[in-house]
């Protein structure tokens, strides 16, 4: 490790590209846990461990060695067949949403080849040169080579929550780092203000965030999309054993040889197992976020999507989202509401030498460059805090020092205890001049006006340093007030988004009346406001009971805005924010669907799971439809695969009982297994209906057992009738038998897909065609296969051509009273 490096200037200016790649290979990426990427084929080789693959696998074998070896081959390219199938789709999705991640992945500014490049966060290596701003995260453990007014966030590893100010310290060792050392930085914290040059010392897991998260790495918690998938795997998993079971036991009864039965039994598991699921979840999402790509919406998370779907609640800031972001300075005036010059001096000093990360306000001031600083210059500087809401300067023009602050207009007035008058007297701040300063900056509030406080004090010369505790007996200079208008497409997209049954809610720290006055022009009605400091007040319970009946939250600090998203989650809702400061990043990760836009600054990014590419409500709209969308595609599979099984469960029930032979070959349910999964690979390319997208949707494990019990005993029933027929009507045989069954089910199971999918009569809602083709295309199949040449390897026998014209009818009777009972069971049971 250089740890000299600090003692030679010349290296401060990075690495060469070729130095860089070779320490990339000897220490790895930059990551806390390097996702390990193993090799395709390993990758596949996995896909066996399902234990049902591996039971069929060996009954195959055995039925090999009993004789049966072309049975045993189909068996086992029909699992191979389904195996890469899911494989294959998978692996395509993940690699989509790599793709889709990578594009808005957060960069740091690195010498290379004494050149600043931008490099993402992993190809980081020990001894690179790092350029720090604010905003910036912190990407390595290093030593500061260079700083200016250098303050850190660095909460995550010592849990205190306000800035702390790095220096340059050359005779600090490496070995005696520690998170309270003044010349170090640890991966994981954010810079608050100022700038830096840093030597990265350590990456990845040697970092001190990186020791820790390998002592106490924890699994994501699940989201409420992969509860609900579990929860649902696990109903059918015990419905499928118990009637595995039951079915053995009725064969075993029946003296059937017991290979064959239990060959029969593993078959039966996987024909009802929805081992499909996983693949139409990963593709249906990644398919999605491509979707949501288009509408100018990044997933960095997959599972955020369904999330997105289910969102009712939308909490987002004020400015940029729903202003403009061009804010100008109208007005600077003092205590008497009078144009001032003084309190645009100060302003633009106090703006013009601040290192943090400059708000659109400081942009506003500096935009008057017709005042002439060049005679000042900066001593210390207070940074900005999102407790404080202020941020102060020290300056001095030959023996004058000044301390300018500049903040919350109620903030800097509590601090005050004087003001300027006319002509710049200085006048003592009594109640009387006090009440007339707040009903100016009120009335300022009620034009739609954001206002800026600006005091000041003179400080002695042997006060070479500024802190908090200066902040106190200052000056009222004046206001500064600024103008930011509305954007005209944000009371449009706000109105879609209520429309489409989304509770939006407007969460701040600028005041109430500029807030109201801009929900004003955009046509947004008040339901309620609630104030940071009315939060301060409240217990959880009681916030908890206030937050639902208001959507409008003022002057919040960042740990209130967190308070208020963790109450709506309390309540059952599920929460998006939208934000792109470094006071957004606690709520972006404590959101379901934390959003950010991707001007944001890097922490910003970092926390949320989607970025919007532009920052526009309608673009939030778009993804938000379209993870309704996905949503839509994955909840009809689960429809489908949940009454489809049912409905098999009870008929091979009754088919074991009555029955003198196997209803079905175990070859041939693996075969219709593959079968139906195919058909049901174009799902997550379908058409959703308006209606399935106009409310947020939920995982809802109730309305799935009710739709189950409803759909599945109507395919049961046509089941138990196709029996009755094949023997009493058609004399079958047990090939007969097996063949007629083999081919009603392929027929109900696949063609009800286009009654299910839709809540509107089927005719009127069309499918995606690659899913009509399919589909049908897998029903001709099915019906093709007796008459095939390998009809006999699969025990099918050929069929008279009465049984089609019966299966017809048969089929529009089920398909009727399907729509029937779907329609019914809508009526019945409340929008899921």
């Amino acid at each position: 490790m250089d740890t000299h490096a600090t003692a030679r200037p010349m290296q401060w200016n990075g690495l060469s590209s070729a130095e860089a790649q070779a320490r990339f290979k000897r220490d790895g990426p930059n990551q806390i846990r390097p996702q390990p990427q193993r090799r395709l084929a390993l990758q596949l080789l996995a896909r066996f461990q399902n234990p049902l693959v591996l039971i069929l696998l060996a009954a195959s074998g055995v039925s090999a060695m009993t004789g049966d070896v072309m049975g045993a081959a189909v068996i086992g390219v029909i699992i191979l067949a389904s195996v890469l199938l899911d494989f294959f789709q998978e692996h395509r999705a993940g690699r989509a949403a790599e793709r889709l991640a990578e594009q808005v992945a957060v960069t740091v500014t690195t010498l290379r080849d004494g050149l600043p490049c931008a490099l993402a966060l992993p190809q980081l290596v020990q001894g690179d040169v790092v350029l720090l701003s604010a905003g910036n995260l912190v990407p390595a453990d290093g030593l500061a080579l260079e700083v200016e007014d250098f303050f850190v966030n660095q909460a995550q590893l010592t849990g205190e929550p306000y800035p702390v100010e790095k220096h340059v310290d050359p005779s600090a060792g490496f070995d005696a780092w520690l998170p309270e050392a003044g010349n170090a930085v640890f991966m994981g914290s954010s810079v608050i203000s100022g700038s830096a040059r840093i030597l990265v010392m350590r990456t990845g897991s040697a970092t001190a965030l990186g020791q820790i998260a390998a002592s106490l790495a924890k699994p994501a918690p699940a989201t409420a999309f992969e509860r609900g998938t579990r929860q649902f795997g696990l109903l059918i998993m015990r419905l499928t054993l118990a009637m595995v079971l039951f079915v053995l036991l009725v064969n075993i009864v029946h003296h059937r040889p017991l290979l064959e039965s239990f060959l029969f039994a593993v078959a039966l598991a996987v024909g009802l197992t929805p081992e499909l699921l996983p693949m139409i979840v990963s593709v249906t999402l990644a398919r999605g976020a491509l979707r949501m790509a288009d509408q100018k919406v990044i997933v960095k998370r997959l599972s955020a999507i369904q999330d997105m779907g289910s969102m009712d609640v939308l909490c987002t800031d004020k400015t940029g989202t729903l202003t403009q972001a061009r804010i100008r300075l109208e007005r600077h005036v003092d205590a008497q509401n009078q144009e001032y010059a003084r309190v645009l001096e100060l302003a633009y000093l106090n703006s013009s030498f601040e290192t943090g990360l400059k708000s659109p306000l400081d942009d506003a001031i500096l935009q008057h460059g017709e005042v002439d600083v060049s005679g000042w210059k900066k001593l210390d500087e207070v940074p900005f805090d999102f407790e404080r809401r202020r941020v102060s300067v020290l300056v001095a023009r030959g023996s004058q020092r000044l301390l300018i602050c500049k903040g919350a207009p109620e903030d800097i007035l509590r601090l005050c205890a004087r003001y300027e008058g006319e002509g710049g007297e200085i006048l003592p701040l009594d109640a009387q001049a006090r009440g007339r300063i707040e009903g100016l900056f009120d009335r300022l509030g009620d034009d739609g006006f954001r206002v800026l406080g600006i005091g000041w004090r003179e400080v002695a010369a042997d006060h070479p340093h500024a802190v908090v505790t200066d902040e106190t007996a200052l000056i009222f200079a004046g206001l500064a007030a600024f103008l930011d208008p509305p954007k005209a497409s944000a009371g449009p997209a706000l109105a879609a988004m209520v429309a489409s049954g989304l509770a939006v809610k407007i969460v701040t720290g600028d005041s109430e009346r500029v807030t109201r006055h801009v929900c004003a022009q955009l046509g947004l009605p008040i339901t309620g406001v609630l104030t940071g400091q009315e939060i301060a007040r409240m217990n959880d319970d009681a916030l908890r009971a206030r937050v639902g009946g208001v959507n409008l939250i003022c002057r919040a600090n960042p740990a209130q805005k967190t308070r208020v998203l963790l109450a709506l989650k309390a309540r059952g809702h599920v929460v998006g924010y939208l934000g792109d400061g470094i006071n957004d990043a606690p709520s972006l990760h404590t959101a379901d669907v934390g959003i950010s836009v991707d001007s944001a600054v890097d922490v910003a990014k970092q926390a949320a799971a989607m970025i919007l590419l532009e920052n526009d409500l309608h673009v939030l709209h778009a993804g938000i439809l379209e993870g309704r969308r996905t949503f839509g595609n994955v909840m009809k599979y689960i429809m489908m695969a949940t009454s489809s099984n049912f409905g098999n469960m009870f008929s091979m029930a009754a088919a074991a009982v009555v029955l003198p032979f196997l209803p079905m070959l175990p070859l041939q349910i693996l075969l219709n297994n593959l079968l139906y999964d195919v058909s049901e690979l174009p799902l997550p390319l379908d058409r959703v209906d308006h209606e399935d997208m106009a409310r947020p949707r939920r995982w809802d494990m109730r309305f799935i057992r009710n739709f189950m019990l409803v759909i599945g005993p109507i395919s049961s029933v046509f089941d138990l009738l196709t029996f009755y027929l094949l023997i009493v009507l058609f004399k079958a045989d047990e090939a007969l038998f097996h063949t007629g069954w083999f081919v009603e089910s392929i027929a109900t199971q696949v063609l009800v897909i286009f009654v299910i999918r839709t809540r509107r009569n089927p005719l009127r809602s069309h499918p995606h065609p690659w899913l009509m083709l399919v589909s049908l295309g897998v029903v001709a199949l099915a019906m093709l296969l007796p008459f095939s040449p390998i009809a006999g390897d699969l025990g099918f026998a050929p069929l008279p051509l009465e049984f089609f014209a019966l299966l017809t009818v048969l089929l529009v009777v089920y398909l009727l009273l399907v729509e029937a009972g779907k329609r019914w069971f809508y009526r019945r049971w409340a929008y899921a």
